[in-house]
């Protein structure tokens, strides 16, 4: 069992849903990015997305591109990215840690040295958004062959024809994206979600988790009441975005984190 299944296992025995939050490594600076993500489990996340700064991220709304650029902008690389991780490790063997971005740096860096420094650092999972189902043999099988959670997205355009392809090889949990288009876009509806998550938990035993578009405590709650729990990126990068103090937007975590464990 990867941390990720320990993780949702401890959440089904409590009967809880999991809040999963997103940052971007290095935004707006390293320190201040290794800060927040120390403060993330205290603030009630279950899971850390740590996002890999890429010039080119195309599914990506502003507020996500903009934050990777700063992160480039000031130093930050896959190494480093990669580092945060291992001092994250130094003080919390249980949160989880899942990347995410694009395959271009992996791929730089050489898929079996990646996956073996991944490892190194601690983390659990990737994910990969540019990598369809039918390059699985590039990263996904050597990923979970090294004991890494491969997570697949599912849109509301993966049909009754695409979703098996879509989870063959998945592991960990599957991020249902809950609207189509970019990050940050329009705002998710728990009316739309449910029956697209039930469609998908007909398909799968893994956990289905709901990003892109949940910007509030309220609707942390409402989509978390839908599914096995909400993601929320774009509401939690702007307040970096914005110069909040690390303390500010740990409280606003803390809220979303409520909003989600009180569905």
């Amino acid at each position: 069992m990867t941390r990720i299944d320990r993780k949702f296992a401890a959440l089904r025995a409590e009967g809880k849903k999991a809040f999963v939050s997103y940052t971007m490594a290095g935004d707006p600076d390293y320190d201040s990015s290794l800060e927040l993500m120390k403060g993330l489990p205290g603030a009630g996340v279950d899971i850390i997305e740590l996002g890999i700064p890429f010039t080119d991220p195309m599914a990506d709304g502003p507020t996500i591109q903009l934050a990777g650029q700063r992160a480039l902008d000031g130093g930050q690389t896959l190494q480093k990215t990669l580092d945060m991780a291992a001092e994250f490790r130094k003080g919390d063997d249980d949160t989880p840690i899942v990347m995410m971005g694009y395959y271009n740096p992996i791929y730089s860096r050489g898929v079996e040295r990646f996956l073996a420094d991944a490892k190194a650092a601690g983390i659990d999972g990737l994910i990969v958004v540019d990598l369809p189902p039918e390059e699985d043999d590039e990263l996904c099988i050597p990923a979970q062959k090294a004991g890494l959670n491969f997570i697949r997205l599912a849109t509301p355009t993966t049909d009754d024809k695409r979703l098996p392809k879509v989870m063959q090889n998945t592991s960990g949990f599957v991020y249902y994206v809950s609207i189509t288009g970019i990050t940050g876009a329009a705002a998710a509806q728990a009316t739309d979600v449910a029956p697209e998550v039930a469609r998908i938990k007909a398909a799968t035993d893994l956990p289905v988790i709901v990003g892109f578009g949940i910007r509030t405590p309220d609707a942390a709650r409402a989509i978390a009441t839908v599914a096995d729990g909400a993601v929320v990126g774009s509401a939690i990068v702007k307040m970096v975005e914005q110069k909040h103090s690390v303390p500010e937007i740990l409280s606003f975590v803390q809220s979303l984190a409520e909003g989600a464990h009180s569905a």
